[in-house]
């Protein structure tokens, strides 16, 4: 039975003021004294909140993909990210790097993090998991009533310290600011033990702990955007030097002991940003009017698009913030079965419910990753997709040999360029809007979609006409080739088994080839020779012929006996190019009958319900019926021409 709203409101509070704690200073120094580890600086704090759902470390040996792509180094998925970001590895490596480094206070604990990528690369969302993560994180103990949230142990006097460093087995860093350093002269006359100390959370919209610096108006940059002001109203009353007028509710004042986001650092003027020298190199920053410095634990998070990046690096002028930054690169994902991963999400997230074939969003997502790609005289771009996607790409019956590592060595700002997430979205939902009746998108209609995107779009002419040529030839080519496997496997019944059959039946034949002998036949018992001509019918469908088909043979019993060895299952997708050449098999032997009953205007009973049942099973394997014709005519029109 569900909790009514009542109860459920009263557990809330419940839970709530079971974490909140009040007491004084003195209270506060004995739960240190038990729990050290909770007197933490900002970097420490957010580092642990990273590290707290756990870090997943994958056997990139056990996983042939993974082998290809991180050749034998060690891969960890950082569970805090996972739930959203894809293809992000080496970025999210970096920055958990950044914050273990900066937890044990090191130079980057004094450095900004500054993300810099391409428009809908996911760096504000990135930050924004950050801040989300410190909301959920731990509430921390600051002082009652502090407008910066500071640390208590700033109330501890400086000829005190050391011994209570000791006592605490802790380092205090930091000084009071100037409203509670009045306060406890004038309201607790210097009695700082007795100063109120109370458990805060972290919140955006409550400004505690997490401060939001977004892009200033060049011709009015007003620095109490970032370290407060003065309240004119209480002039009246006290001086211009009296610590109550201070209003300090800047962002570097509010994200004291947490994170401070700088939203397109580099729009503002640079003599905006000095502001930041002093709050990372000396941890303050100056106070309005006459009050000084104030001590300012913060981590600084910026960010940026790479145009913006290059024009302020390239003023020597700036060097004094550009040696206080941690840049950490935020690419284009270029993993195809990432890519998908990213809009299934954001589909997920939506109202879309559209019907959705096969292949849409892989043929979407190999479009945005195509244009991403810096070209190599190692391989075309669609082999180079398909190998940074880990899999393996067949050629005249051989595996392409290219190092992953190196193609991408050899290309540095590899994804810094091209198509945006946001660019495909859009072409989902036009593809949709086009085909409101049907509601269903397949890869036709979002092809369509991007080819008229692209020649609407102000793209140079050049990067026009190649994105271009990769929707009208590259995808046609590689969907027409889906395609035509897909029909097979409408047509073929139990296409999986019948694959295994003749992959068996390969095996037993090219065994017995290799080492000169007869094998024994299954259902007879016979000892028979091998049949070359069912062997060479296989091989022929990756053009292995000739004396090619003695090596072929050998490697593939080679290959198929090292896995068993090792205790691996053995299918028939176990070896790429045997695979490539028993579907390529099954797809010769229905290749007549789907073309004729695919390409007839009137089909006899018998075409008509062969061609029932393979509309039936392309159902069954996920298509809308409400596009099955319109594939089925592409494929009619383009794959089987007279």
């Amino acid at each position: 039975m569900s909790k009514d709203f009542k109860a459920l409101i009263e557990e809330d509070r419940a839970n709530k003021k079971n974490e909140s704690w009040t007491g004084t200073c003195l209270e506060y120094l004995e739960i240190i004294r038990g729990n050290p580890s909770l007197s933490t600086l900002a970097h420490k704090r957010i580092y642990n909140r990273l590290m707290k759902d756990g870090v997943e470390e994958i056997d990139t040996d056990s996983d042939p993909r993974y082998a290809k792509l991180y050749k034998g180094k060690s891969h960890k998925i950082f569970n805090f990210f996972a739930d959203q970001f894809y293809g992000m590895d080496k970025t999210l490596s970096q920055i958990i790097r950044y914050f273990h480094s900066a937890s044990l206070q090191g130079e980057e604990s004094r450095q900004v993090l500054y993300l810099v990528g391409p428009v809908g690369s996911g760096k504000s969302s990135l930050v924004e998991k950050i801040k989300k993560g410190l909301e959920t994180a731990e509430p921390f103990y600051s002082i009652d009533g502090c407008p910066m949230n500071e640390d208590p142990l700033h109330l501890i006097p400086r000829h005190l310290r050391k011994e209570f460093e000791k006592m605490l087995n802790i380092k205090i860093e930091g000084d009071l600011c100037p409203v509670c350093r009045y306060r406890l002269k004038d309201e607790y006359e210097n009695k700082w033990e007795e100063f109120p100390v109370k458990t805060t959370s972290f919140s955006v919209r409550g400004k505690r702990g997490i401060g939001v610096v977004p892009p200033v108006d060049p011709n009015n940059q007003d620095t109490s955007v970032l370290i407060g002001g003065e309240d004119i109203s209480k002039l009246d009353m006290y001086s211009e030097g009296d610590p109550r007028v201070l209003d300090l509710t800047g962002a570097l004042n509010v994200g004291n002991r947490g994170v401070v986001e700088f939203i397109e650092v580099f729009k503002n003027e640079t003599e905006y940003l000095h502001a930041m020298i002093t709050a990372t190199q000396e941890k303050s920053i100056p106070a309005p009017g006459r009050h000084g410095m104030i001590y300012v634990d913060t981590c600084i998070l910026a960010h940026s698009n790479e145009a913006e990046w290059k024009r302020f690096k390239s003023d020597h002028t700036n060097e004094a913030i550009l040696d206080r930054i941690v840049t950490v690169k935020v690419p284009y994902n270029l993993r195809l079965s990432e890519e998908v991963k990213i809009y299934k999400k954001i589909i997920r997230q939506s109202q879309f419910n559209a019907d959705i074939a096969p292949h849409t969003i892989e043929t979407a997502s190999m479009f945005a990753i195509l244009t991403r790609l810096a070209p190599t005289n190692k391989c075309d771009l669609l082999t180079k997709l398909k190998l940074y996607n880990g899999e393996e790409v067949v050629e005249k019956g051989k595996t392409k040999k290219i190092d992953v590592i190196e193609l991408k060595e050899e290309a540095h700002d590899e994804g810094m360029t091209g198509i945006s997430t946001r660019f495909i979205m859009k072409a989902l939902d036009n593809a949709l809007s086009d085909n409101i009746g049907d509601n269903c998108i397949h890869p036709l209609s979002v092809r369509e979609s991007l080819v008229q995107m692209v020649k609407e779009s102000e793209f140079a002419d050049d990067v026009k006409k190649r994105y271009l040529e990769f929707l009208q030839d590259t995808l046609h080519r590689e969907y027409l080739e889906i395609l035509e496997k897909e029909i097979t496997k409408a047509f073929v019944y139990s296409y999986k088994e019948q694959a295994e059959s003749l992959f068996q039946n390969y095996l037993d034949h090219a065994e017995a080839y290799v080492t000169k002998g007869k094998f024994k036949d299954s259902n007879t018992g016979e000892q028979l020779q091998p049949d070359e001509a069912f062997m060479k019918s296989i091989e022929e469908q990756i053009a292995i012929i000739g004396t090619a088909c003695d090596g072929f043979r050998q490697e593939v019993i080679s290959f198929l006996w090292s896995k068993s060895r090792k205790g691996e299952t053995i299918t028939y997708e176990s070896y790429e190019p045997l695979k490539e050449a028993i579907e390529k098999k099954l797809m010769a032997s229905v290749r007549d009958v789907s073309r004729i009953i695919t390409k007839a205007r009137t089909r006899d009973e018998d075409q008509q319900s062969k061609y029932d049942l393979m509309a039936q099973q392309l159902m069954k394997n996920g298509y809308p019926g409400s596009c099955i014709d319109t594939v089925l005519k592409y494929a009619a029109n383009n794959l089987w021409k007279d």
